[in-house]
């Protein structure tokens, strides 16, 4: 079971990173507008990079369920800092599987790495080979941490097929697009779309590579880690407010489903880590179906504590709280990353096809 966010000690730690100006009650970024809430989240970023808190255990090691765990309490935390810290951790994770020699360097372990692999039906990015390398061209929608990584791992469509690259990004060959996130929530993960100008690429692995390897799946199980440590997080408002004045029964019936959510979907979690290091390349070929699973329920989970928390206290803490309505808007938007009844087709499809 996730510990409560307040009493969780790499919580503790990332939450005295937090600014001390405009923070929210975990000392998070402020809410004094875009430019600086997206600098006080790169700021606790790069704090936590420095610290040496996003050096997490890499998936199939024998400490992913350790990994998971870190990746929720980032989560419980806040939600635009795990946005940035789950990316930079992903990012670690794919060079050691397909790149390692670029993580060689101290200097390149201590870049903030962001990941960009959205891939639009039209325009999509296109990387050209030039003399002595590649070079990306187009503009790539929803980069997190446009503006404050050192350098991303970035998907493109090349003339052999898609393609992963790994770009240093200098804000002259890649640069920010200004107005492309005008969302509130999550506005401190800085995703903005980012262009690219003929920008220098070294390449990472082959030809869909990044979509066919195993890590794909256990990289899509952490994304869901932190979905789950955002909906303890949510959670977290209700220990407060029975922490003020014990809670009416209906209040701490809903206090008990919840419960039982965020067990029964910490305990599946828990066994996908598991699997993982039992079977880290993928021989079983089960990655695709433990990622969905686990990815239905804890979104299904998230949302209804969602839903049970706001039955339980009523409109006090999303019009009273900005700390709690940011964590409830930035994790239904978060959840949204998820496909929805498009996983849950797949899902059905292999597990009817295969039999597992």
């Amino acid at each position: 079971m996730l510990m409560p966010v307040d009493e969780t000690p790499l919580a503790r730690r990332l939450r005295l990173l937090g600014p001390a100006d405009g923070a929210g009650e975990l000392g998070g970024p402020g809410e004094t507008g875009d430019v600086p809430v997206r600098e006080a989240t790169a700021a606790w970023v790069r704090g936590a990079l420095d610290g040496g808190l996003l050096d997490l255990p890499l998936p199939g090691g024998g400490r992913t369920v350790e990994r998971f765990a870190a990746l929720a309490q980032i989560g419980a935390t806040d939600l635009d800092v795990a946005r940035l810290a789950e990316a930079h951790a992903d990012a670690q994770a794919i060079l050691a599987e397909l790149a390692p020699d670029l993580l060689g360097a101290d200097e390149q372990r201590r870049r903030l790495w962001g990941v960009w692999a959205a891939n639009p039906p039209q325009d999509p990015l296109a990387a050209h080979r030039v003399s002595g390398g590649w070079v990306l061209q187009g503009t790539k929608p929803w980069c997190s941490g446009a503006g404050c990584c050192d350098a991303a791992l970035v998907t493109a469509q090349a003339d052999d097929g898609y393609r992963l690259f790994a770009v240093a990004l200098d804000g002259v060959t890649s640069r920010p697009v200004e107005g492309t996130w005008p969302a509130r929530s999550m506005r401190g993960s800085d995703s903005r779309s980012v262009q690219f100008l003929a920008a220098p690429a070294n390449e990472v692995g082959g030809p869909e590579d990044y979509l066919q390897r195993p890590g794909f799946w256990h990289g899509a199980v952490g994304v869901a880690a932190v979905w789950l440590g955002g909906a303890s997080g949510v959670f977290a408002a209700v220990r407060r407010a029975h922490g003020r004045r014990p809670l009416h029964p209906h209040a701490l019936a809903h206090a008990g489903a919840i419960d039982a959510l965020l067990a029964a979907a910490q305990a599946l979690l828990d066994q996908a880590g598991a699997d993982i290091d039992d079977d880290p390349r993928d021989s079983r070929a089960t990655a695709a179906v433990t990622a969905r699973r686990v990815r239905a329920v804890v979104e299904r989970s998230a949302a209804e504590v969602m839903d049970r928390v706001g039955r339980a206290l009523g409109p006090a803490p999303l019009a009273q709280h900005r700390d709690h309505s940011k964590r409830v808007g930035d994790l239904e938007l978060y959840l949204r990353q998820g496909h929805a009844e498009l996983d849950l087709e797949e899902l059905g499809r292999q597990i009817l096809e295969t039999g597992l």
